[in-house]
């Protein structure tokens, strides 16, 4: 998935864990952790509320990388 983020270490930053985390971005610890594995991609919404929560932009976090064929 060429989807690549770093919310785990913004999180680690914030001094939360998964479940908090959900909850202040309203989704579930499961989300959290599955966008952490790169196993799910989060909505526009969804990255936008991570962002603003980590005090950063959604470039910061996320990064989109063309696969290479």
């Amino acid at each position: 998935m060429p989807l690549y983020n770093k919310l785990k270490e913004y999180r680690a930053k914030l001094g939360v864990n998964q479940q908090e985390m959900g909850a202040l971005v309203q989704t579930s610890r499961q989300t959290i952790s599955q966008i952490e594995r790169g196993d799910y991609s989060p909505s526009v919404t969804l990255a936008l509320k991570i962002a603003k929560v980590c005090g950063v932009r959604v470039e910061d976090i996320f990064q989109y990388e063309e696969e290479e064929e």
